[in-house]
């Protein structure tokens, strides 16, 4: 089973390409090299295959790292399957994770919605759409600060409020205000459950 996250960049003709592509291209490189593991195509889509266990966490992480670009957003359909073949790039691939993915992001658009998931049961994704649709409630609007603190948590689990205040220059307690105005203690939730539960339609 693999995850597939298709996407697309929400606001990016007001913009140039070099505003956002450079800092989406240094997230993606850390996930693998390009063609084999993700893709950018059609100026601002993107693909990428990624372990299950990881797709929420990494769709969440693209999220709040664009969104650290003022007035940008991003728009993921999550997908999870087989792959029944794999070509020279993602896109050139296909399974069920990939047509998954891609039928969500299309029903994304159509519902005005930024993130959503398809798994093996449809049950599961009940739960978890409903669970992200709230979600979205408040990381839709993240502001860039917010994005900003999201994105270094995510990406240094381990790092203490004295460290993110020490790479942000601002005071300890300024670092726990901007943890409770992004809602970090259910963006974690939210991964903490996906992580746990994700595997079970699968048994």
């Amino acid at each position: 089973m693999i995850a597939v996250l298709t996407g697309d960049i929400i606001n990016s003709a007001g913009y140039k390409t070099a505003d956002w592509m450079p800092i989406l291209k240094n997230f993606l490189l850390k996930l693998g090299d390009s063609p084999g593991i993700w893709e950018i195509y059609r100026g601002d889509e993107f693909q990428i295959r990624i372990a299950p266990e990881k797709a929420m966490e990494v769709a969440i992480q693209i999220k709040a790292l664009i969104k650290t670009i003022k007035h940008l957003d991003v728009r993921i359909g999550i997908g999870l399957g087989d792959e029944d073949f794999r070509g020279a790039g993602v896109s050139e691939s296909n399974g069920s994770a990939y047509q998954r993915s891609g039928r969500t992001l299309s029903l994304l658009k159509e519902k005005k919605i930024n993130l959503a998931i398809a798994t093996t049961d449809p049950q599961t994704d009940d739960t978890l759409n409903l669970m992200l649709k709230l979600g979205l409630d408040f990381m839709d609007t993240w502001s860039v600060v917010s994005a900003e603190i999201v994105l270094m948590a995510l990406e240094n689990p381990r790092a203490s409020q004295k460290e993110v205040a020490e790479q942000f220059q601002i005071q300890q307690s300024a670092v726990s205000q901007r943890y409770k105005r992004a809602r970090l203690d259910l963006v974690k939730d939210l991964l903490n459950y996906y992580v746990k539960n994700y595997k079970n339609p699968l048994k």
